[in-house]
């Protein structure tokens, strides 16, 4: 039996000893640990029993499975979102190639969100759909912080704020302001008589604190930001311009837009009544954004794309019924 090391072995362990001596390591016993660790398989580096463990419905109804497990894909595609999200901020340097490059993956992320949107628009059977909603009351997709971490890492605060009290706010309005009339309250209180639902009062007890922390976190390192500080000449790079466009698009239209055609499917009975969502949102009002007007970059777009932002694609929905 040949016990020869190869040079190719051999020139590993060296990078290894010098690893670990810089630290004040042995690399004997890390060796020996390597000896006794088991091959590592697909399923538990994934933890596969896991992940097929986690979805526990609330009702006997088949479908809701559906329900369950494409929102816990869609989480699962906002971290990997929020995952370049934190790259972009943490680079203190950042070039406009790599800046590029993360938001065109953040934009391939939704991108097939948005394609695969149809599990719910047209997945699911709507009698099951309207018999097991009942018994997930007052839960709603509204209570996902990660999307609203993606929202406040992508612009200026005061892009978020609702539309109606931005102008009321003010140049000087502060931070903490700004966080007290984000857009999504709006979405989550009563029409009627203003007052907030229990969707919006879980949310807002579990996650007030961490997302005004994440917010001034952000506030300089939001996506916005890092282009400001961009010189002149890469602020206006034809692709970033690109990039920036279709994140504006792809989080504040069409996926907002494809839950508003699921809530068309799912909840509207006829041209004057709808069924309401399950958190008790106002999503007719709350979901369409020519009603929000919710956009990241207002500097990159004309006054006639913002005035026209998104009714197109609300009244072909509405055509479909």
């Amino acid at each position: 039996m040949n016990t020869e090391f190869s040079p190719e072995v051999l020139a590993q362990l060296k990078r290894l000893q010098e690893k670990y001596a810089a630290d004040g390591q042995d690399l004997a016993g890390y060796l020996e640990g390597l000896y006794h660790t088991d091959y590592l398989t697909y399923w538990d580096y994934i933890h596969l029993d896991t992940l097929l463990s986690l979805q526990n419905p609330k009702s006997n109804i088949p479908d809701e499975k559906i329900f369950i497990m494409y929102h816990q894909i869609t989480e699962l595609y906002f971290k990997l979102c929020l995952n370049e999200y934190e790259q972009i901020a943490d680079n203190n340097n950042i070039k406009v190639t790599e800046l590029i490059m993360r938001l065109n993956r953040i934009n391939r992320y939704f991108e097939n969100l948005i394609d695969s949107f149809d599990v719910m628009v047209d997945g699911m059977d709507r009698n099951q759909f309207l018999t097991f909603r009942m018994a997930l009351m007052p839960a709603s997709g509204f209570q996902s912080v990660q999307y609203r971490m993606i929202e406040i890492a992508s612009t200026d605060l005061r892009n978020l704020t609702d539309k109606a009290k931005r102008a009321a706010l003010g140049l000087n309005s502060t931070h903490d302001e700004m966080m007290g009339c984000i857009y999504w309250k709006a979405g989550a209180t009563m029409a009627e008589t203003g007052v907030k639902t229990l969707t919006l009062l879980q949310f807002e007890e579990k996650y007030t604190d961490f997302l005004i922390k994440f917010s001034h976190e952000y506030k300089d390192k939001n996506v916005w930001s890092v282009v400001s500080r961009l010189p002149q000449e890469d602020r206006h790079n034809e692709k970033l311009i690109k990039q920036l466009k279709e994140l504006d698009s792809n989080v504040n239209v069409n996926w907002p837009l494809m839950h508003y055609k699921s809530a068309v499917r799912y909840l509207k009975t006829d041209p004057n009544n709808a069924i309401a969502a399950t958190g008790g949102t106002n999503w007719q009002k709350y979901l369409p954004p020519r009603f929000q007007k919710r956009i990241f970059y207002p500097e990159i777009w004309t006054e006639e794309e913002m005035e026209n932002w998104g009714s197109g694609w609300v009244e072909s929905v509405l055509s479909e019924k």
